[in-house]
């Protein structure tokens, strides 16, 4: 019974050699690893958004900045990367470079404002106003001056040769020199007329005398109408030898005496 069980076991160890050699003599070749799994792809960077750029106001300037009441200045202006430009004093919207004239009455500070997604930037000038010096007083009008100061200062006497009645040249040049007076008295005066007086010397009757100064009154007028002056503003008389201004008998004072005298009507 011992030999049995000792012949079993070399018979099943020899049958485990038999399988184990040829086992070895038909050997399967090993199995490859399945592959490692791709990486995964890597993702592009993301790039941040750029930020919006800040507006730049490059320039704001006033010129002049000192004016005078009534006079202008110009403001001018140049911005960058803005959206929204404006100018506050009621100037509103403006665009990016441009200028505008203002005309403040009083002193004033003018603000830029430029805006955008980015921001804003605010810059300010000021126009410093000054009232205009005080002008001078007016002048004082002239002293007013009647027409008949006028008259009795600028008036010439137009003469006459002895027992005559026509115009000499010395009686024209006075006579023209009275035509000029006359019109600016009567453009000052619109109720200014005058009287033209004739005189005579004393010798001859006084109703000879009457008769000749009122033909030198009338001569003197008609040369003074055709001068231009209104005959509606001239009127004559005669007062003949009764009123000399010069009363010695000798030629020099009846030369005198004989004359046309202009003088303001009553």
């Amino acid at each position: 019974m011992r030999l049995n069980q000792r012949t079993l076991g070399a018979a099943v160890f020899t049958m485990a050699l038999l399988v184990s050699a040829a086992g070895c003599g038909h050997k399967k070749p090993p199995v490859a690893p399945p592959p490692p799994p791709a990486p995964a792809p890597e993702s592009a960077p993301t790039t941040p958004a750029a930020k919006p750029s800040a507006p730049r106001i490059n320039t704001f300037t006033a010129e002049p900045r000192s004016i005078e009441r009534g006079q202008s200045a110009t403001l001018r202006w140049s911005v960058a990367n803005a959206t929204d430009i404006s100018i506050d004093q009621n100037l509103g919207a403006v665009q990016a470079n441009g200028n505008r004239q203002v005309f403040p009455s009083n002193t004033t500070s003018y603000t830029l404002t430029a805006r955008s997604a980015g921001g804003s930037d605010t810059r300010s000038v000021t126009v410093e106003v000054s009232s205009p010096p005080a002008p001078p007083p007016p002048a004082p009008p002239p002293p007013t001056v009647s027409g008949s100061d006028m008259l009795n200062r600028e008036a010439q006497d137009a003469y006459f040769d002895y027992d005559k009645s026509e115009v000499r040249d010395d009686g024209r040049t006075a006579l023209t020199h009275d035509a000029d007076l006359l019109k600016r008295i009567f453009a000052a005066d619109p109720n200014f007329s005058v009287v033209i007086e004739g005189h005579c010397d004393e010798r001859g009757s006084a109703e000879y005398n009457l008769g000749l100064g009122d033909r030198r009154a009338t001569s003197a007028k008609e040369f003074l109408v055709q001068l231009g002056v209104p005959a509606a503003r001239i009127s004559t008389i005669s007062y003949g030898k009764d009123r000399p201004v010069c009363t010695d008998a000798n030629e020099e004072c009846y030369q005198r005496n004989r004359r046309a005298h202009l003088a303001a009507a009553k």
